[in-house]
C-alpha cells in the first residue's frame, strides 16, 4: 500500500537542532517552521506536513498570545504555537491540535 504525500519541490536547505527554524515534535518525528508552513525529511527529500482534518484540544485553558513563552509558527494566514509536543491555532473560541 503506497501513502501519497505532498513534496517540498526544491528545498536545498537541511533541517536539523542547529538550522535556525523552530522544531515541532510531530509523533515519531519532527517538523521544522519554514516558509510558513512546515517540513518534514522523508527518503532524501522534504514533504510538507500539514494536518489532516479538525481536531479540537480539549480542556486547553492557556491564552497563547506574543508573550505566553511558547514558540510560534507563522502557519499560512495564522501563527500557531508549540506546546506539549504540538502545535496549537486558535479557532473559534477553542484551540485546534496541529
Amino acid at each position: 500500500m503506497t501513502t501519497a504525500h505532498a513534496v517540498h519541490e526544491t528545498h536545498d536547505h537541511v533541517h536539523g537542532p542547529d538550522c535556525g527554524h523552530v522544531a515541532v515534535p510531530h509523533g515519531d518525528h519532527t517538523d521544522y517552521a519554514h516558509d510558513g508552513h512546515l517540513h518534514r525529511s522523508h527518503d532524501g527529500h522534504y514533504d510538507e506536513c500539514e494536518p489532516a482534518g479538525h481536531v479540537t484540544h480539549e480542556g486547553h485553558d492557556h491564552v497563547h498570545g506574543p508573550d505566553c513563552g511558547h514558540d510560534a509558527v507563522q502557519h499560512g494566514d495564522h501563527v500557531d504555537y508549540v506546546h506539549d509536543g504540538h502545535r496549537h491555532a486558535a479557532h473559534n473560541g477553542h484551540y485546534d491540535d496541529h
